[in-house]
């Protein structure tokens, strides 16, 4: 073991290579499949933003705006403003798959709505998340750097802990949105039996994405574990 600049290099890092890969093959399946199914266009003939508004007046969302965010596959729901944003690829597409996304954004404004609690969780976690994402690995490091300064190295991954719990419960809640979304789209007859179908596997492909996140994360945090223990029996 050894250092590479301000980077610590060893064996470990085959978890962290794991991470990535894990993480490309998910990125890979979900445009895969997204693609796949933007082509099938729904017998509805509704967009992503017709779909999503349908969904939100069904449950008394009125105030939840839809509104067009550029990129791909940015849609998402911000819980603070109330506005549900749809990318390019789903706003005004009327295929399976953007009115699958579309519903599944809807997933969350209803969770909100109803106070959904791993929601609320994630919600407040989120800012201490960011702060974990971003230093502790740097004060872990920092750790290293100073000949395996023991309290640094401790206090970067329990900062570093932080940004992974965020990973973990985020999963409750994506899987819950596409729970939902699925039966919106049948009830409210936006889309048949045969398309729903479609829309699972872009919501299950999407899901998957998450699930390789938190993966990555619990490898990099067991790479730190491993690092700062070997570091305490030298």
């Amino acid at each position: 073991m050894g250092y590479l600049g301000y980077y610590y290099y060893d064996a470990t890092y085959l978890l962290v290579i794991l991470g990535a890969v894990l993480s490309m093959i998910a990125s890979a399946r979900v445009n895969g499949t997204f693609s796949q199914y933007s082509r099938v266009r729904s017998m509805s003939g509704m967009t992503g933003a017709q779909a999503a508004r349908r969904i939100l007046d069904k449950n008394g969302l009125y105030d939840v705006k839809v509104e067009h965010i550029r990129g791909n596959l940015t849609d998402h729901y911000d819980p603070r403003t109330k506005v549900l944003r749809l990318s390019d690829a789903t706003y005004a597409s009327s295929s399976v798959a953007a009115v699958g996304v579309a519903a599944h954004e809807c997933g969350h404004a209803v969770q909100d709505s109803e106070s959904y609690e791993p929601l609320k969780i994630r919600s407040r976690l989120a800012p201490a998340a960011n702060f974990g994402s971003r230093f502790g690995l740097p004060i872990f490091i920092a750790g290293l750097v100073l000949g395996a300064n023991e309290i640094l190295m401790q206090i970067g991954i329990w900062v570093f802990l932080l940004a992974v719990l965020f990973t973990l419960i985020t999963l409750p809640v994506e899987f819950d949105a596409s729970r939902r979304a699925l039966l919106m789209l049948t009830d409210y007859g936006i889309l048949g039996d045969a398309e729903a179908e479609g829309s699972r596997k872009v919501l299950k492909a999407a899901a998957m994405t998450y699930v390789a996140a938190a993966a990555a994360s619990v490898l990099n945090l067991l790479r730190l574990i491993l690092i700062a223990r070997s570091r305490d029996k030298d």
